[in-house]
């Protein structure tokens, strides 16, 4: 579970990396740890938290770019297809600011071209829109490769994976079984959001550092809006579970650092954590994490290459971060 490649900084740099052992469609540029010096030769903005006032978030705020470029979508048996960037609109206003969108919002761009015949809905018992054919074939499911990565096996709302610039996306046909069970997990999550009465509450959450060493339960998880420029106020993220310990007293001390482009991955805007209490990122080694249902724990789905400051979580079963040295 320990093994990979921290695509994260190739593709989306986070709070925490994300890594793949896939190793399809790898990219050796990819296997390297962010530097201290950026792409431009210049230190990146990093926080030390809590600030001197005690606060649990960036004191400056970044913003990410808009996507504004071209895109590719690789629809597996009927063709390749290409967008603006400019024209996606978002299906999800309540999770993303305007000029920001989903992957599943590029489906519907197609499907507005006149590319494909998109038929689909939404869910509200899995928070989350569903396809129930393109060109009137059902069972669709989907990859991602952001800048300078590669495609990864994932179980995350497709209508809630963030899309920016130099974003690849494949669709294939899936098992309707595997699907029923991805989905499940979905539903699974808004009973459980509604058990709480629609407070983020995580059954377990892990830190499994060289001298960092914490099993939470029962971890109750708060928006911060880190994110504000990307997503909306209120929306939670993966980034927000560490923020919230850190609040309640549970964690001392936190990094992030801001990276807009690492090596060839660009754009990057995220946030990365480089310190979580005693434990402080160096060389090639530093935390990952992974958030979702325990059943596609690690590189089964849940360990994705979407930066924890904006993946955008519902009630997973899990979080874990760890430690790896490249």
């Amino acid at each position: 579970m320990k093994c990979g490649v921290l695509l994260f900084l190739t593709i989306v740099i986070s709070v925490v990396l994300s890594i793949s052992c896939d190793g399809s469609d790898s990219d050796a540029g990819a296997n390297t740890l962010p530097s201290p010096v950026d792409s431009n030769n210049q230190l990146p903005d990093s926080y030390i938290l809590p600030s001197s006032d005690g606060e649990w978030v960036p004191q400056q705020t970044h913003k990410a770019r808009q996507p504004v470029g071209m895109g590719t979508v690789d629809i597996k048996g009927i063709d390749k297809f290409s967008f603006n960037d400019l024209d996606v609109e978002t299906l999800r206003p309540d999770i993303f600011q305007p000029g920001h969108f989903s992957v599943f919002d590029v489906l519907v761009q197609l499907d507005k071209q006149g590319d494909i015949d998109l038929e689909y809905h939404f869910d509200g018992a899995m928070d989350t829109h569903i396809i129930d054919a393109i060109d009137g074939q059902p069972h669709w499911w989907y990859e991602v490769r952001y800048s300078d990565g590669w495609y990864e096996t994932n179980v995350f709302r497709m209508d809630m994976y963030p899309y920016k610039d130099d974003t690849d996306i494949r669709l294939f046909r899936q098992s309707d079984d595997r699907l029923a069970q991805i989905c499940r997990t979905f539903g699974d999550e808004v009973r459980r959001l509604t058990g709480n009465n629609g407070q983020v509450i995580i059954p377990e959450v892990v830190i499994d550092g060289p001298k960092t060493n914490f099993r939470f339960t029962d971890v109750v998880v708060t928006s911060h809006d880190v994110r504000r420029d990307v997503l909306q106020p209120g929306v939670i993220t993966a980034l927000d579970i560490l923020l919230s310990l850190g609040e309640q007293a549970e964690l001392s001390d936190l990094k992030l650092t801001w990276y807009d482009r690492i090596g060839e991955a660009d754009p990057v805007d995220s946030y990365w954590t480089e310190q979580i209490d005693d434990d402080i990122s160096f060389g090639g080694c530093g935390f990952v994490y992974e958030t979702g249902p325990r059943e596609f724990s690690s590189f089964s789905g849940s360990h994705i290459h979407i930066p924890s400051d904006v993946r955008t979580i519902v009630s997973p079963e899990y979080a874990l971060w760890f430690w790896i040295c490249l």
